[in-house]
């Protein structure tokens, strides 16, 4: 199961730093003391009392069924009475070794707003659909920064399957929801995508003009990577018009020219 490799390099890190380098033998009686350490754990605390889960994460890197473990336990923490700060560094667990069933425990925090953006890092690292759809479902029940930031996780996971329902936030009445609909749709890359925001970026107000611009822009280079030239070239033209702010405009003749293999 892949992982991002800088979060691993960091808890690898980190473990070291802290010195978790026990036998195998004591290891499990570890990780059982830092787990009852979570039931009271809170911020200010010395986090050291909970290396060895840290330590028991970098050790399940290469062993699915260590990692399935590991990962049901910190699930069923999430379930419990525990801290903020519990739950926090749970999530961060979770998005090393999570996997779909880690899923239905972090769903529900996506609507806190205390615990949102941890269940997103996590969501975000889970490679399953389940947990993209998860990240779809809670646009409806999120508003504020919440939703902003589940909007900008569906981005980071280019989910083509919420391009509908981003396209319907672009005429939102909260501007950052709005901005957010729009960067997510770029950062998809889709040409459902290229379509909304070329119609977006046209009748956008002045507020988010230069958003849509910019949107629009990374769209463009997502569907250049993915080798539709054709249609990045259609959006780099698009965007050189006069009309356009001028690092828009130089965006653009940029875009032009490395799609067409010009200096």
């Amino acid at each position: 199961m892949s992982r991002n490799t800088g979060v691993l390099v960091a808890v690898l890190a980190s473990v070291v730093f802290l010195g978790w380098t026990l036998p195998a033998a004591s290891a499990d009686e570890a990780v059982d003391k830092a787990f009852e350490t979570l039931k009271t754990y809170d911020w200010g605390q010395d986090r050291a009392a909970l290396g060895a889960v840290d330590a028991a994460v970098a050790a399940s890197h290469d062993d699915e069924a260590a990692q399935k473990d590991l990962a049901a336990r910190l699930a069923a923490v999430l379930g419990t009475d525990v801290s903020g700060a519990a739950k926090d560094f749970v999530c961060r667990a979770l998005s090393l070794v999570g996997s779909a069933d880690s899923v239905p425990a972090l769903a529900p925090l996506l609507t806190d707003e205390k615990l949102s953006h941890m269940a997103r890092y996590a969501l975000e690292r889970i490679p399953d659909a389940a947990a993209v759809a998860a990240l779809r479902e809670a646009v409806a029940k999120t508003s504020g920064r919440a939703k902003v930031g589940v909007i900008n996780s569906l981005g980071v996971r280019r989910d083509a399957e919420s391009v509908s329902t981003l396209v319907g936030l672009l005429e939102d009445s909260d501007a950052e929801i709005a901005g957010a609909a729009a960067a997510a749709l770029g950062a998809v890359g889709s040409a459902e995508a290229a379509k909304a925001l070329g119609a977006f970026q046209t009748k956008a107000p002045e507020s988010l003009r230069l958003a849509a611009a910019d949107a629009y822009l990374t769209c463009a280079e997502r569907l250049l990577a993915d080798g539709k030239k054709a249609e990045a070239l259609a959006i780099y033209k698009a965007l050189s018009t006069p009309e356009q702010a001028k690092h828009v405009r130089l965006a653009a003749m940029r875009g032009l020219l490395a799609a067409t293999g010009k200096e």
